[in-house]
């Protein structure tokens, strides 16, 4: 089937709004990708903090620790280390 004109003129601007429309939304999820990598880093920051607090007052009340070592912080989990990473 062969297009006349305007048929190629309409599809070739349609063509072209869609792919502004596309960069559009690669955009805008790269936004949004980049405002939750800010967010998870900001609770990962508050999570190791409040991790050294409980292992420091643990080890400070010779409790025992009750909470698992996170692989991806490294957050130490016997009193003593946290101890160390705090001095």
């Amino acid at each position: 089937m062969s297009l006349n004109k305007e048929q190629e003129d309409l599809y070739k601007k349609t063509m072209e709004e869609a792919k502004r429309q596309l960069d559009g939304i690669d955009g805008e999820m790269e936004e949004e990708l980049q405002k939750a990598r800010e967010r998870l880093a900001k609770l990962q920051e508050s999570k190791k903090s409040f991790r050294q607090i409980y292992v420091s007052t643990a080890e400070l009340l010779g409790a025992k620790v009750e909470i698992e070592e996170d692989e991806e912080d490294g957050a130490p989990t016997d009193g003593k280390s946290a101890l160390k990473n705090l001095q």
